[in-house]
C-alpha cells in the first residue's frame, strides 16, 4: 500500500483516478485538499454523503488499489 504523501507526489495522475472512483469531486476543490488527508476525507464525506469513518475507509481502499496499480506497472515494465 502507498501512503498519502506518495499519492500526492503524483497528484495529477492520482486526481484523475480519484475523480473516476469518486465522481462528485470537483476540480476546483482538488488542489485545496491535496496536502491534507483529513481534509480530503472530510471533503469526500461531504461530496458523497458518507460518514467520516466511511470516507476514511474509502481513502484507505483507494490507497491500497493505487499501490496495487503501481506494483503491477513496475512488474509489467520489468522493474
Amino acid at each position: 500500500m502507498i501512503n498519502w504523501t506518495d499519492l500526492t507526489n503524483d497528484w495529477n495522475a492520482a486526481c484523475e483516478r480519484a475523480k473516476r472512483r469518486f465522481p462528485n469531486l470537483r476540480d476546483k476543490d482538488m488542489m485545496r485538499v491535496l496536502k491534507d488527508r483529513k481534509g480530503f476525507e472530510a471533503y469526500l464525506a461531504e461530496r458523497h454523503q458518507l460518514t467520516m469513518n466511511e470516507a476514511h475507509e474509502e481513502v484507505e481502499d483507494f490507497l491500497f488499489t493505487e499501490g496495487l496499480n503501481r506494483e503491477f506497472s513496475r512488474t509489467a515494465l520489468g522493474k
